[in-house]
């Protein structure tokens, strides 16, 4: 019996709840959380607007398959410990998917209630349970009943990689992590900004992991601290999860890249996120920008670094795109932050040269408007360049945030492993590759997506490498 003391209708008039925020004005130039999530009775007054759909159209909505008007359900009855556990057992970091996953276009995009009002807010919902577990010290770690003496490793400790280590871990399976750089996390540290994912809360979600008796071994490159083959061969695992991620970034490959003050988004974010470069003196990594800023791209990585140029000291701020604002493939949420801190958008306009001064320094961006042409193939209508549009952006920092490629360490010291074209590792639906004992997902496969995309893909690995090694014995 359902704990709502709500009739549907009096749900469905129900507001949707608002987050509490950071003011625009002093988040744009601090590195703090930007939102601070529901308190619990904003949490609660939400959660009573679940209208319980027996075929719950939002679970199908989620990669991972969260039991949402479960979880959702407890958080009525007031058992938010019992609604974090829910989630968990479906997806191990709750708090960075309440934090980073897209909701509103994919768990939320198919509550029923969204026909008609707004959707349910399960993303704000998921982060409450989840830092209220955290803040009030009340995680208890599942008791594991069958511990196998089984061996699998996980390269890689993004997403994806955890994600698997996790459900392989629930299983009884005995799971090391390895990790080329010194901490944790993959993108999700040296991505991802603090002030969307602090990373004590990505910390506390590793301990949570590595509580599932997840070993973890850092500065370990995988093809060349050992190969591959190695792992298998002489330190015994008998399955291999790929999950190295797509570190290697792309350039628009115009006139002056090679100007000083040109970074691309890989470098500036890890500058910033992994190496704390914002701390600077205090960390030991600098990063130097000019007062005017240019980031070129319309993906969440482009949201990200341009508003950390803005937090890093820049009074100018601009976002490029030759597209359409209705076109960025960036989250809506991450627009309109970004829009109340300030950032400009130069909408319909492309890069063609990077102009640098005397000292070899970029101190502009040669920009010309586009305008929508005619449908291509697939229907999608593709920018052409407007004759005589073009200008001058002055800038003394260019940072391009255009898409990334897998690192080819592995796929260049593993014989037998399939890749394409772009240096992405083939899989089947079962995210095998074409070595029978070896599995790989993420941006390893795709060249670039989602974190929830990510972790459906460990956990579709997970259940792939449990059947495998239940089929084949020692």
């Amino acid at each position: 019996m359902s704990a709502n003391p709500l009739t549907p209708q009096q749900r469905m008039a129900l507001p949707r709840q608002k987050p509490l925020e950071q003011d625009p004005k002093a988040r744009s130039r601090n590195f703090q959380e930007v939102c601070f999530g529901f308190d619990e009775s904003r949490a609660r007054e939400e959660a009573k607007r679940c209208l319980e759909c027996k075929n719950a159209l939002c679970v199908k909505g989620c990669p991972v398959g969260v039991n949402i008007p479960a979880f959702i359900a407890k958080i009525v009855e007031k058992d938010y410990v019992g609604a974090v556990q829910k989630i968990r057992e479906q997806n191990y970091l709750p708090a960075v998917c309440g934090r980073v996953c897209p909701q509103e276009m994919q768990c939320e995009a198919q509550c029923v209630l969204g026909k008609k009002h707004q959707p349910v807010s399960i993303g704000k919902l998921e982060r409450f349970v989840a830092d209220y577990e955290m803040q009030n010290n009340l995680f208890k770690s599942p008791v594991i009943m069958n511990r196998l003496d089984r061996k699998v490793a996980i390269v890689g400790s993004g997403p994806a990689g955890l994600t698997c280590a996790a459900e392989l871990a629930k299983r009884g399976y005995q799971v090391t992590v390895f990790e080329a750089l010194h901490a944790v996390g993959g993108v999700l540290r040296y991505g991802i900004p603090e002030f969307r994912l602090p990373k004590a809360i990505l910390d506390t979600e590793m301990e949570r992991i590595k509580a599932l008796g997840v070993k973890v071994v850092l500065n370990f490159v995988v093809g060349r601290t050992a190969t591959l083959d190695e792992l298998c061969n002489e330190m015994g695992y008998e399955a291999v999860f790929l999950g190295t991620g797509a570190g290697t970034p792309k350039f628009l490959d115009i006139p002056g890249e090679s100007l000083s003050g040109v970074y691309s988004a890989n470098e500036f974010l890890t500058r910033v996120n992994l190496m704390k470069a914002y701390g600077f003196p205090e960390s030991d990594t600098p990063i130097r920008i000019g007062k005017r800023v240019a980031v070129c791209g319309g993906g969440n990585t482009a949201m990200d670094a341009v508003r950390t140029a803005m937090r890093l000291g820049a009074e100018k701020a601009y976002l490029v795109y030759r597209r359409t604002r209705a076109e960025m493939p960036a989250r809506v949420e991450e627009i309109l932050h970004a829009e109340e801190e300030g950032i400009e958008f130069l909408f319909m306009t492309n890069p063609l040269e990077v102009l640098g001064d005397e000292k070899n320094w970029v101190k502009g961006l040669r920009l010309q408007k586009m305008e929508m042409g005619e449908p291509d193939a697939s229907g999608r209508r593709k920018p052409v360049p407007v004759k005589g549009s073009e200008f001058v952006l002055e800038v003394e920092t260019l940072v391009e945030a255009i898409g990334q490629a897998p690192n080819p360490i592995i796929q260049a010291t593993t014989p037998g492993l399939n890749v394409t074209k772009w240096g992405t590792v083939v899989v089947d639906e079962k995210m095998t590759t074409s070595r029978p004992n070896v599995y790989a997902g993420g941006d390893l496969i795709t060249g670039g997506s989602k974190v929830i995309l990510a972790m459906q893909d460990g956990q579709k690995a997970a259940a792939a490498i449990h059947e495998y090694l239940q089929t084949h014995c020692k």
